[in-house]
């Protein structure tokens, strides 16, 4: 049915009119962008190598370093642009802990254009050939707390489900077994299972072409006993805990071949492997993971053992082409 009367509205109101609809949608639009949850763009599209240290005294030692630094937050993590040794960066501390490091690993490649990722800091030895202020840049890493935390039927006695024994190829500590982690990437969708993580072969050529880099071996009046080298090649392995442990110290040893142990590169290593960005590591000894004389070394050693990292990285970074 027709009303009795129509009105024609004049052309300037209805364009009045379609104006004030399409500002209230772009307006509705931007606040739905801006909304939690929502996905977020990148900050910065320079391609950068991305460079993280995991706790502060490791980050204290580069940032001044950084020429032309602007700052960035995100998640509450301070990212900070520049260049170091002539490079495009983003340097940025991940936080301790697996969690945290693949946590932030993640964040940095998916807000900025990361074409590399560079982890430098601190670690705990674990090869008897090695001493405090070494340098190592391990080949691969893995994550060693990956467990099953095995029955004890008798006292002294473990064994695992029979549907999980094919993954225990490594020998236990006690009742902890090691087993390989879940994995995927956009390369290989399909789950597969998988303990070490490699290096980037190329960026590991160039570790192994630094020479003369002048590692630190005194610390105000403490000096080291041995002259501080650098070591590429090799295991690492990365776990929650905090290792003080002189028997955990010899079982990684014998079970993993690791040079050393730390609390984050492993979980960076799969972060990295599963978005297909090349990655190495640099960690430097600031203590002997429970196999030195007397108390734990780091509260010692860890100014030094920073220093020492820092120093092949920017060397690293320097020869990088």
């Amino acid at each position: 049915m027709q009303p009795a009367h129509t009105t024609k509205e004049p052309l300037t109101s209805r364009c009045t009119r379609l104006l004030v609809t399409l500002a209230l949608a772009a307006a509705v639009a931007g606040c739905a962008a801006n909304a939690p949850g929502k996905a977020a763009g990148r900050l910065d599209e320079t391609p950068r190598i991305a460079v993280i240290s995991a706790f502060a005294p490791e980050l204290t030692v580069l940032l001044p370093q950084v020429q032309q630094p602007a700052k960035h937050s995100v998640n509450g993590v301070e990212f900070t642009t520049g260049t170091l040794e002539g490079k495009p960066v983003v340097v940025f501390l991940s936080g301790i802990s697996m969690t945290n490091a693949a946590m932030n690993t993640q964040l940095v490649l998916d807000r900025f254009n990361v074409s590399h990722v560079v982890f430098s800091g601190i670690a705990g030895g674990v090869n008897p050939g090695l001493h405090i202020g070494d340098v190592t840049v391990p080949a691969r890493w893995g994550q060693y707390m990956e467990w099953l935390m095995a029955r004890e039927d008798k006292p002294g006695q473990y064994s695992a489900p029979a549907w999980m024994k094919s993954e225990l190829t490594m020998p236990a500590f006690g009742m902890m077994h090691p087993r390989p982690v879940e994995f995927r990437s956009a390369a290989t969708p399909k789950v597969t299972k998988k303990f070490w993580f490699e290096a980037d072969p190329k960026m590991l050529a160039t570790a192994r072409s630094l020479q003369n880099v002048g590692l630190e071996h005194c610390l105000a009046a403490t000096c080291l006993k041995q002259r501080p080298q650098l070591v590429v090649g090799g295991n690492g392995v990365s776990g929650q805990a905090f290792v003080d442990n002189k028997a955990f110290r010899e079982y990684a040893f014998k079970t993993f071949e690791a040079n050393v142990l730390d609390m984050e590169t492993a979980a960076t290593a799969m972060v990295a492997h599963s978005n297909g960005v090349p990655y190495i590591a640099f960690r430097s000894l600031s203590d002997l993971a429970g196999g030195g004389e007397g108390e734990n070394e780091m509260g010692t050693f860890m100014g030094l053992a920073a220093a020492n990292s820092a120093k092949v990285l920017r060397a690293f970074l320097a020869a990088w082409k």
